[in-house]
């Protein structure tokens, strides 16, 4: 029995992996991912079920916490966006020479034209990196139905499998068909064998002398995939080779029908065969691709590279996504420009919400730091990176999640003074708390901000997970209680703030300031949450 809905690509991907078998789902919340655990914690299914589905504190623990769920048999699922992965490259490589027990997906959705992003990373590469295969759904639908596939695939070749989606795919509905009875889930086993998991060098060659003769495999399996279909058209005068959304693009530009022969790639290892399949039959091959040049770039080695156009000869841009206008131009077919831009809306750059306390943290620190030369602020990813912009132009570097205070140190043993860093709640839990310890050690001439507004407000609103901890944590990392300071940002406090940050910069040594004030946007929703449960009282 099936019946339809009308999702997102994410909440396709979560309701297909609720529907495999799913037992956890481990994240961190980042754009344009988080809808997929968002949408397993409002599931009735996955309520009744109890499958995890707490926040991490970043996406290293994730993705350790899924081994650990894998390990004992059960099916887990990381979902996060590309630079996250960056953060838990360290597991997820390894993760491919211990192998899985149950099933594990690891979800990342890239984002290109980087609209809520620092780059355009593409994540196929880390699939190639690490040996292990990559699923890249090209519809809701496709996405839906590939979370069962994928996490048999991943118990069938004892491997885990990243999924790849991007950020249209993510954020964009169509009707999905979907089963009424989900699978159960895995029973708990302890298949999972030690000399696999203990990745000491002698145990890990072994793995690695099995993953590599794998690989092989993988490819024959993607040449087989019912994901990955050639399709023969009637011009040879072109192929096409269309990955992902590229897939969706492409078809959309013929609809009725493609009439060159077409090769749609979802599942990597590439499939070679049917690449020189295509490029023998064609006399050009256009290549349609989401992100970077991945798939061009290796097929560059398969035949002749003269044969080849997309990115990296300019039929396609090298940057930002693609749409169908754009995909009709390398096709050399008229174009009415639907996707473009429209001119008329004037561009509105994004603010700090009127009220928002990181607004009173800005307009105390840039108050302050008039009265030094040269004063450096480190800032860091999260709402108050705004405090970039007009009115305040407060900080002056953003790199990664945690950097504010390490770069800080850095600065500050380089002999910059002032140097401070300001960074958020969540931010500090995920990144900064190392970054902390290593300044405390060496107690740098530092001074952190974190910006407490109780939760995780760029993405939605999520629980912190160092909510009501963070004085703690500093004493346990070392910290004094003497520059240990919490205020509330508010602008009848301003003389008091004022005069904390004045007195830590000019204490030579590491100090921590926590202004606090719940974010505007969840206090909000926390208040109409409590007015409907005051009004269901009464009735």
């Amino acid at each position: 029995m099936v019946e339809k809905k009308l999702l997102l690509g994410d909440e396709a991907i979560a309701l297909g992996a609720i529907h495999a078998g799913l037992s956890g789902v481990y994240a961190y919340p980042g754009t344009p991912s988080t809808e997929i655990t968002e949408f397993i914690q409002g599931n009735a299914l996955a309520r009744e079920r109890g499958i995890h589905s707490r926040w991490s504190t970043n996406e290293k623990t994730a993705m350790e916490a899924a081994l650990g769920m894998s390990f004992m048999g059960k099916r887990a699922m990381v979902c996060m966006k590309h630079v996250g992965l960056n953060v838990c490259a360290d597991p997820f490589v390894n993760s491919g020479m211990t192998g899985v027990n149950g099933g594990i997906i690891v979800l990342v959705a890239d984002d290109p034209s980087m609209h809520s992003s620092q780059d355009e990373q593409d994540s196929r590469f880390y699939g190639k990196f690490a040996l292990i295969p990559t699923f890249e759904p090209s519809s809701q639908q496709e996405a839906y139905d590939m979370m069962s596939a994928a996490f048999d695939y991943s118990e069938q070749q004892h491997l885990p499998v990243l999924m790849r989606v991007t950020t249209r795919m993510a954020h964009s509905r169509a009707v999905v068909k979907v089963a009424t009875i989900a699978r159960e889930e895995n029973e708990l086993n302890y298949n999972a064998v030690a000399s696999s998991w203990v990745l000491l060098p002698a145990n890990a060659r072994k793995r690695n002398d099995i993953v590599t003769a794998q690989q092989a495999q993988l490819e024959a399996d993607a040449v087989s995939s019912a994901f990955n279909q050639y399709m023969d058209g009637a011009d040879k005068s072109l192929g096409i080779i269309a990955s992902g959304i590229g897939y969706n693009y492409v078809m959309e530009c013929f609809p009725d029908g493609c009439p060159y022969p077409l090769l749609k790639i979802s599942q990597y290892p590439l499939p070679k065969e049917l690449v020189r399949k295509l490029m023998a039959a064609c006399e050009k091959v256009l290549v349609v691709e989401e992100g970077q040049p991945f798939i061009e770039d290796i097929i560059r080695g398969v035949g002749d590279s003269a044969q080849i156009q997309g990115k990296l000869s300019g039929e396609l841009p090298r940057t930002g996504e693609l749409n169908p206008d754009i995909v009709k131009k390398a096709l050399g077919m008229e174009s009415d420009e639907c996707y473009a831009a429209c001119e008329d809306v004037v561009p509105r750059p994004p603010a700090l919400c009127m009220g928002c306390g990181h607004r009173d943290v800005y307009a105390a620190l840039n108050e302050v730091l008039k009265e030094y030369e040269n004063a450096r602020v480190f800032g860091d990813i999260g709402c108050y990176t705004l405090g970039f912009l007009p009115p305040y132009r407060a900080i002056h570097s953003c790199v990664d999640m945690g950097a504010s205070i390490t770069m800080a140190k850095g600065a500050a043993d380089a002999g910059q003074w002032p140097a401070v860093a300001i960074i958020g709640d969540s931010t500090f839990t995920h990144s900064g708390m190392t970054g902390l310890l290593d300044a405390i050690n060496e107690n740098a001439n530092i001074t952190v901000i974190i910006s407490d507004n109780l939760t995780t407000g760029m993405t939605g609103g999520q629980n912190s997970a160092g909510t009501n901890k963070f004085e703690a944590i500093c004493r346990g990392l070392g910290l004094s209680d003497e520059h240990l300071h919490v205020v509330v940002p508010l602008p009848k406090n301003m003389q008091e703030i004022t005069d904390i940050i004045r007195q830590e910069i000019n204490y030579n040594g590491t100090s921590v300031i926590i202004p606090r004030r719940e974010c505007l946007q969840t206090l909000r929703r926390h208040l109409k949450e409590k007015r409907a449960k005051e009004q269901e009282g009464k009735q």
